[in-house]
């Protein structure tokens, strides 16, 4: 992917930067011709990333760091979360739906994530951290394709 704009921010593991990342991805994504749903989309799978990460991660301990990578060129958008956190055991068993390693939580982050998006890489290292890679086409180009 031929990159037209690319940022890279870093922030700490505090449950307040979900909204920060998907602000930043929303104001990223403005440029290229995406739905309002799209949009929303790819809001929720950002949340989802960045929340794994804190919650997952970080065990929600506020003095991680995450790394937020976006890009867009003129085929769609580029989302990497990365953290240094405790990474996955099993990211075969993490992605099913109903999965968590938390009791009181839903499972279903991965699940967003690879329904919303069009392409979905996890890679992670028990120990060293996680990295989730989001990639959302634009949709009239989807449609071109098809």
């Amino acid at each position: 992917m031929s990159k037209v704009n690319r940022v890279k921010m870093q922030f700490p593991s505090h449950p307040e930067n979900v909204s920060l990342a998907r602000v930043v991805v929303a104001t990223m994504m403005s440029s290229l011709d995406f739905t309002l749903t799209n949009l929303d989309d790819v809001k929720v799978a950002v949340s989802e990333a960045v929340s794994n990460s804190i919650m997952h991660g970080y065990q929600n301990e506020s003095n991680g760091l995450i790394d937020l990578t976006i890009a867009v060129d003129g085929n769609g958008l580029e989302v990497i979360v990365e953290d240094r956190g405790q990474g996955i055991v099993d990211i075969e068993k993490a992605m099913e739906a109903s999965y968590s390693t938390e009791p009181d939580r839903m499972g279903l982050g991965f699940v967003f994530m690879q329904s919303f998006m069009d392409e979905l890489e996890v890679l992670s290292e028990v120990g060293k951290g996680t990295r989730v890679r989001l990639y959302k086409s634009v949709p009239q180009l989807q449609r071109s394709l098809q």
